[in-house]
């Protein structure tokens, strides 16, 4: 696997800074991070690889990045200059990645896409146990993002 060279924080940054170019200012953090999970998640299929090394864990309200989760955890709402990452350390496939997953999902808002999250194997498997509501910590492996994800598409065809 190639090095990774880009952060959560990284690509936070660029999905903000994306969706501020549309029109979309101000997008909740909850939102963000689902955002963030579905890239990550369609990167792994489409480049085989991931954007990030930072981990996603299977939290009550759906995926959550925890490394990003502390950089916002005190706002409901963000704009791109709440988030320091640095979109230059993203290679041109990885943003076309990511403008590929804004353009399925950037128009769903942040219940939506929880919603959508709950309906799906990877946190669902990763939430065995737990009941709704319950806080947990246990991490969506790529491999269950991998199988499902990829799934889809052969699926579809």
């Amino acid at each position: 696997m190639a090095r990774i060279k880009s952060t959560v924080q990284d690509v936070a940054k660029y999905i903000l800074k994306r969706l501020a170019s549309k029109g979309e200012d101000n997008i909740t953090s909850w939102k963000l991070q689902k955002l963030v999970y579905y890239c990550q998640a369609w990167s792994l299929v489409w480049e085989e690889a991931p954007l990030f090394l930072e981990e996603i864990q299977a939290w009550a309200d759906g995926p959550v990045c925890p490394d990003l989760y502390h950089k916002h955890k005190r706002k409901f709402r963000l704009d791109p200059d709440d988030i320091k990452g640095n979109t230059r350390k993203l290679s041109p496939s990885q943003r076309e990645t990511i403008n590929a997953v804004l353009d399925y999902y950037g128009d769903k808002t942040g219940r939506y896409l929880s919603d959508l999250t709950h309906l799906e194997r990877p946190w669902i498997e990763a939430r065995a146990g737990l009941q709704p509501g319950e806080r947990g910590s246990v991490v969506i492996e790529y491999n269950d993002m991998v199988d499902y994800y990829g799934g889809l598409i052969n699926s579809a065809e």
